[in-house]
């Protein structure tokens, strides 16, 4: 391809860019203005189905109410709305409304009339604006037009395909509950209400997403949490500008304090007793639709250590593992670090016996200490990462046979040290039995600055990185 054709295709691409920007901008001044319905009801059809352009999925039913001759629209999306109850309820108790005498000669009495008659099939509500009622019928409401007025009723009969209440993936517990949350907005907040039977809980809605239009719930206990806490959580939940948040990590990452500190701002979880939990503690949840994790505000390090089941469990029990877990995170964060510290600059710590142990298992080692921790710590985060994106039926037996593998491969190929396998074997055991995904993460980035400030000037270093 020559220069000239180089330059016409940047230049074509340019134009289509430019084009979808103004596309853009109108479809935002088409939002800023919305659309009034007409009285005339084949102008408001067509003006949807240009509007959504004609999908395979888009029902219209047309009818004929009674002697009056009044036409009349049922509209729903196939697959959203749940088309049994139409077909059985809605459409039947229209069919009674059409064989109705009595019915009013001006279309204005005749919806109201159609209201009062829709009520026992859903709640039944009134939109005038297009932009509204599309919203609602894309997230699987049935619309009802009449011929000669500009409203519309909504009717919300939803009815897509979810998945059932399961016991949480990620948060799994020896005792305690087994449910956990769902993708669907209402399941989860019906889990909440299961745990907290109070007058004073409260839901606040948001719409997150000038696209996609999610719903999300801010939760909390009026008497409890603080009125500035959830005064400021709203206020950072209506700031955020996006086209769409498919998951709480979206909604994390906006309102957090701080996008630098690598530690986790806000607790995500699967689970509803976790969320009751905390909402009794002060705190403020937050629940998006179309993803079973909730996030929980604000967060302590010390709120990351703990487990459901620490309270499930008598005190002893329950405080002998959360002390087990703060052991497991400074393993996780520093046991390499001291290993190279020890080895490199401060020798004469390390008994006698040991460090005559430890030199010679390093015998014939190419690599010092620093090297060695940072090529097997870095080999560890591969087989994790590999395990966690293979399937689920091999990657348990990728990670645990690659690990012992390549570990035995290494000590037989005389690239690192037994002691070295041993020390990386323990602080993954370690970083496991953190609770928090996320906090786990953090504290597996900071170990390789640990390590880094470790080999630079020893425990000096370290000192210096913790500060």
């Amino acid at each position: 391809m020559n220069d000239k054709a180089k330059w016409g295709n940047g230049m074509r691409l340019g134009s289509l860019f430019k084009t979808r920007q103004k596309h853009d901008e109108n479809a935002n001044q088409a939002q800023a203005f919305p659309i009034h319905l007409k009285k005339n009801l084949d102008k408001n059809l067509a003006v949807l189905k240009q509007m959504l352009e004609e999908p395979g999925d888009l029902v219209v039913r047309e009818v004929s109410l009674g002697q009056s001759n009044f036409r009349c629209a049922v509209i729903y999306i196939d697959g959203l709305a749940d088309k049994q109850q139409i077909n059985s309820n809605l459409m039947k108790n229209l069919q009674l409304f059409v064989e109705k005498e009595n019915l009013p000669n001006r279309p204005g009495p005749v919806l109201d009339d159609m209201e009062k008659e829709l009520v026992s099939v859903a709640d039944v509500s009134r939109g005038d604006h297009l932009d509204v009622i599309t919203n609602h019928l894309l997230y699987g409401s049935t619309l009802v037009y009449l011929d000669g007025i500009d409203q519309a009723l909504i009717v919300n009969i939803k009815g897509w395909e979810m998945r059932a209440i399961m016991e949480p993936v990620s948060e799994s517990l020896i005792r305690g509950p087994r449910e956990g949350f769902t993708e669907d907005l209402r399941t989860n907040t019906m889990l909440i209400r299961r745990q907290i039977r109070d007058p004073n809980l409260r839901f606040k809605s948001h719409e997150i997403g000038r696209r996609s239009k999610k719903k999300l719930v801010v939760t909390y206990v009026e008497g409890i949490v603080h009125p500035d806490l959830t005064q400021e959580i709203n206020r950072r939940l209506e700031s955020i500008d996006l086209d769409d948040a498919p998951e709480s990590g979206f909604v994390e990452e906006w309102i957090e304090d701080s996008f630098l500190s690598p530690f986790p701002q806000l607790v995500n979880t699967e689970r509803p007793d976790k969320v009751s939990a905390a909402l009794l503690q002060g705190k403020v949840g937050i629940i998006l639709d179309g993803t079973p994790f909730a996030l929980i505000a604000p967060l302590t390090i010390g709120n990351a250590m703990q487990s459901p089941e620490d309270y499930y469990e008598r005190w002893m029990i329950g405080s002998f593992l959360r002390a087990l877990r703060y052991l497991g995170a400074f393993l996780a964060m520093f046991l390499p670090s001291l290993y190279i510290a020890l080895l490199s600059f401060h020798q004469g710590m390390i008994p006698s016996n040991l460090a005559f142990s430890i030199a010679a298992t390093r015998e014939g080692v190419p690599f010092p200490a620093a090297v060695e921790a940072v090529m097997m710590a870095l080999t560890m985060e591969l087989l994790r990462e590999a395990g966690a994106r293979l399937p689920r039926t091999i990657g348990n037996t990728i990670g645990i046979v690659g690990g012992l593998v390549i570990g035995e491969a290494a000590v037989q190929a005389g690239i690192v040290s037994p002691i070295m396998v041993i020390v990386v074997a323990v602080t993954a055991i370690a970083s496991f039995s953190i609770p928090s995904y996320s906090m786990a993460i953090a504290f597996r980035l900071l170990r390789f600055g640990f390590m880094l400030a470790a080999a630079i000037l020893g425990f000096m270093g370290s000192f210096l990185f913790i500060l």
